[in-house]
């Protein structure tokens, strides 16, 4: 297996791999549990004395469950995110386009005012796709 592969395309043919020899959940449900279990891990890292390399190997153990879960949902995780990262893109540049109109970029602007125009950017979208 390659591992010049993008690494949640590696995590997926690692997972069908393994599925092949009986090593998966059945049940979506269960990767959503597991999912829920590594947040809550990630959570527990937060505390007292954060250690970024513990951070960082259970932030990779979340972004593995997804991968699993997108495998288990039959959606590729690679295309999923890049379309996520474009309707952010899109969403944002709404942001800095009605801030502009006031002659103002984003760092002059509070977060609550980038809410309101990132939640204005959703409903003009919600006729051309879910937001």
């Amino acid at each position: 297996m390659s591992v010049a592969l993008p690494a949640l395309s590696r995590a997926v043919k690692l997972q069908k791999r393994v599925a092949r020899v009986g090593f998966d959940w059945p049940a979506v449900d269960q990767v959503f549990d597991k999912l829920t279990e590594e947040i809550g891990e990630l959570r527990d890292e937060l505390v007292e004395y954060p250690d970024q390399a513990r951070i960082t190997e259970e932030m990779g153990d979340i972004l593995f469950v997804c991968a699993n879960l997108a495998r288990k949902l039959g959606v590729d995780p690679e295309t999923a995110l890049r379309g996520c990262n474009q309707k952010f893109e899109r969403r944002f540049r709404h942001i800095e386009a009605g801030l502009a109109k006031d002659g103002r970029r984003p760092e002059h602007a509070s977060l609550e005012e980038m809410e309101e125009l990132w939640v204005e950017a959703k409903k003009l979208e919600k006729g051309v796709a879910d937001a």
